[in-house]
């Protein structure tokens, strides 16, 4: 569209520059024209004078013709008195053949200059209609612009209004652009805000999971100190076995927890349980160890027992249990 303006735009300034070459051209024309008109009057008041000295020589003519008469007139007279055998003049022939002349010279003249001017007036008028073939056609050209002119302007004001329409568009455009815009930032700053919110909600239940976590681990550690406890007790009480040596599920010279038989036991439940005896000397020496853990939520504990006994006339039993907790977790 901005191509069309343009294009447009050159033309009607090419059309102005014609019109402007042409409006010279007129008045160059004009001028040969007026200058043209002079050269007739001129020439007008050039033939009117040599009329007018054609009438001053004629009256010159015919004064010298009556002037020649009245001296033939008086010579004849004189001539008639004085002599009678003088030869006569003949004025007459004489001042006829001058007459002659004179109208001669004064015709050539007249012929010389009614020609002249008639080729003049000839050229001024072939020189008239060619410009005035030039104006016909130069004021046709200027009406074919105006034409064209007129048409470009209303193509402009075309063109001027729907570009008014684009950019009204373009504006409603950018209008809902923005508007959406701000919707969506709304919408975006409501969704981190909803989205902060969830973090923190998410971090504080994190919190009271861990919190229930430590607070389960340290229940389970508790439990487990308990099943220690009970589980020493059980042992301290002695349950089942027979023999020299006997421990809990065992039978045979020495006996260990999860059963074992012969000289030495050991026990399958993650504790050491070791028993001897001597048949030479009558006496029987036993002992018994356990130790645990267990290892969960970043806490860990343990205990352990030792037992010892000897035979014979006298009996000594010791037993020391052990307890730990660290904060990498809970071993059993």
């Amino acid at each position: 569209m901005q191509q069309y303006v343009e294009d447009y735009k050159t033309k009607y300034e090419e059309e102005i520059n014609r019109r402007t070459t042409a409006e010279n051209e007129f008045v160059v024309l004009k001028k040969d024209v007026d200058s043209a008109y002079m050269t007739k009057v001129e020439l007008e008041a050039r033939v009117g004078a040599l009329t007018d000295e054609i009438n001053f020589l004629r009256c010159i003519y015919e004064e010298v013709g009556e002037l020649s008469q009245m001296q033939t007139i008086s010579r004849d007279l004189s001539v008639v008195v004085s002599m009678d055998n003088n030869r006569h003049l003949d004025l007459d022939s004489i001042i006829e053949e001058v007459r002659r002349q004179y109208e001669q010279i004064a015709q050539s003249s007249r012929a010389e200059a009614e020609a002249w001017y008639q080729s003049q007036y000839e050229q001024l008028q072939s020189t008239a209609g060619r410009h005035g073939d030039n104006l016909r056609n130069t004021k046709i050209e200027i009406q074919e612009l105006t034409r064209n002119i007129q048409r470009l302007r209303a193509e402009i004001e075309n063109v001027k209004k729907q570009n008014q329409q684009l950019q009204a568009a373009i504006a409603e455009a950018e209008e809902r652009g923005e508007m959406a815009l701000k919707d969506a930032r709304l919408k975006l700053e409501e969704l981190e805000s909803a989205l902060q919110k969830d973090k923190e909600e998410l971090a504080r239940l994190l919190k009271e999971y861990q919190e229930l976590l430590n607070v389960k681990i340290a229940l389970d550690v508790e439990i487990l100190s308990l099943g220690a406890v009970n589980y020493t007790w059980n042992i301290d009480c002695g349950f089942g076995g027979s023999g020299m040596g006997g421990g809990f599920g065992g039978s045979g010279m020495g006996g260990g927890f999860g059963g074992g038989s012969g000289m030495g036991g050991g026990m399958g439940g993650g504790g050491i349980c070791g028993g001897g005896s001597s048949f030479g000397g009558g006496s029987m020496g036993g002992s018994c160890g356990m130790g645990g853990g267990m290892y969960a939520g970043g806490f860990s504990s343990g205990s352990g027992r030792m037992c010892g006994s000897g035979g014979g006339s006298s009996s000594v039993r010791r037993c020391v249990t052990t307890t730990s907790v660290k904060s990498s977790g809970v071993r059993f």
